[in-house]
């Protein structure tokens, strides 16, 4: 993830100096029209992951192979409709739609076509990445985000050479290089899981109606996720045009850089959450949800703490033009990911029950309010940074539901989350806060100020999680995890 990290905000920042502002806002909006299809894909892969992960956590694992199977069928038929939707209502949308500059509707629609392409091929490959998941081979992951990385970084190089309309050739390697991610996950899953070796597709009735029923509730939160991501950046173009939706790429990309620590490490836990669940060990599987929640909001606070105060400096470093409103969407951009990284483990364990319909309509309910919110604030004509502020304030009020609608669910007490989770991170979060910005005051604004700034809250999280955030058994596990890797 460090080497993905630094790849990550490295090719960004040239992809933005070829490509441009308007060019890369295009980019970026044209491609989320499609996304916004993808809460179908997200809906499908948190069922296909839970059953997939549920079937292993009983005696013998199950009717594995039929769940994978029958999830691959109800994926391909999801990629028909994707493909049917993106090329009528969503090719609609922007033709019609989006505020396109002249002259560049043409390099638009190709670049929506190839999302299309992308998004059916990342459709067909959920059942292969939850299987994946669900085996715990998070090796597998680390090689191919690797080998990613990589070829995005040489795409950078690509894109000096050959002289053709940048976004379009930007596109066609993009989506050329989603298809050998595509090959590579088919091929290790054939390979070394003999549930994905499909000869047939089979049609279980009740198994699809179990999967498409637990998928529906999902879909509705995932429809609100699309709503103020997509949403949003549908909003930001409608009324400032590409050129902040280029601000709001930025933005996005150095969250998802940044988040990739945490979620990763969320990614190994989750399939242990559902796993201790369908065993019945409750005991366990609270203390991985308190765990999992303190160290992925910890680490990615770690990260994210010198990024939020040396914005200014870390963008002027980092991009030839910084676009206007970036510095701010950055900071807010990762102040709420910082509260959406704690409904991760609420999340997997609500899904672990399979009692859905409650915690989906209201976190839902919630979650949809933002875009009509932000909506009014522009109406008014208030900044572009407002809309980030309404979906923080949101975000807090949803991360509320979830843990009063959640928790008695799974048998486990709200002050001990309290106790155990938000009492615990409050201290180091001030507290390494008001540390780290002493340098920043201090010192003259400079490549020094940054490193010192860096060290100040990697040194500072870091103590501070330990003396405060991590409980006795938290830190033994930690103590013996060092002294195995300096030994």
């Amino acid at each position: 993830m460090l080497f993905n990290l630094v790849v990550a905000l490295y090719t960004s920042r040239v992809v933005l100096e070829v490509l441009g502002a308007e060019d890369f806002g295009i980019y970026n909006v044209t491609g989320g029209v499609i996304a916004m299809f993808f809460f179908l894909t997200t809906s499908l892969s948190s069922s296909t992951q839970r059953f997939l992960t549920f079937e292993m956590g009983r005696e013998g694992e199950g009717e594995l192979a039929r769940v994978f199977n029958v999830s691959f069928s109800i994926h391909l038929i999801i990629a028909t409709l994707i493909i049917i939707l993106g090329e009528t209502i969503g090719l609609w949308f922007v033709q019609n739609k989006l505020v396109i500059p002249q002259g560049r509707m043409h390099a638009a629609l190709i670049v929506y076509h190839l999302s299309i392409v992308m998004a059916v091929l990342g459709i067909i490959n959920v059942p292969f990445t939850a299987l994946i998941i669900a085996r715990e081979r998070m090796n597998v992951f680390a090689i191919v985000s690797i080998v990613e990385t990589c070829l995005r970084l040489l795409i950078v190089f690509v894109l000096f050479m050959i002289a053709y309309d940048k976004l379009i050739l930007y596109a066609l390697l993009s989506g050329l290089i989603s298809l050998l991610i595509f090959l590579i996950y088919q091929v290790v899953c054939r390979k070394n899981f003999c549930e994905s070796r499909l000869k047939k597709l089979i049609w279980d009735k009740d198994l699809f109606k179990q999967i498409g029923g637990f998928a529906v509730w999902v879909m509705n939160g995932n429809l609100a996720v699309v709503g103020y991501t997509q949403g949003l950046n549908i909003l930001l173009n409608l009324f400032f045009g590409p050129s902040v939706n280029a601000a709001r790429g930025i933005g996005v990309q150095v969250q998802n850089a940044v988040t990739g620590f945490s979620s990763n490490f969320q990614t190994s836990i989750n399939p242990q959450i559902t796993k201790n669940y369908a065993s019945g060990d409750l005991v366990y599987m609270h203390k991985l949800i308190i765990t999992g929640s303190k160290l992925s909001f910890l680490l990615l606070f770690m990260i994210s703490l010198p990024i939020v105060i040396e914005a200014n400096f870390v963008l002027n470093q980092w991009l030839v033009s910084v676009p206007d409103y970036s510095v701010s969407f950055v900071r807010l951009t990762l102040v709420i990911a910082l509260i959406t990284t704690l409904s991760h483990s609420l999340i997997v364990a609500v899904h672990a029950t399979g009692r859905l319909r409650k915690f989906q309509l209201i976190e839902g309910t919630i979650l949809l309010i933002i875009v009509p919110i932000a909506y009014w604030c522009l109406k008014l004509g208030y900044p572009p940074e407002s809309v980030y502020v309404v979906h923080l304030l949101v975000a807090v009020v949803a991360q509320i539901a979830r843990v009063m609608i959640v928790l008695p669910m799974i048998n486990m007490s709200v002050m001990d989350y309290i106790n155990k989770i938000v009492l615990r991170i409050i201290p180091s979060l001030f507290l390494a806060a008001l540390i780290t910005v002493i340098p920043f005051y201090y010192m003259d604004e400079n490549w020094l100020r940054l490193f010192m700034v860096c060290l100040t809250a990697g040194l500072s999280v870091v103590a501070l999680s330990y003396t405060t955030a991590l409980d006795t058994r938290e830190k033994d596990v930690l103590t013996g995890l060092v002294k195995s890797f300096i030994k």
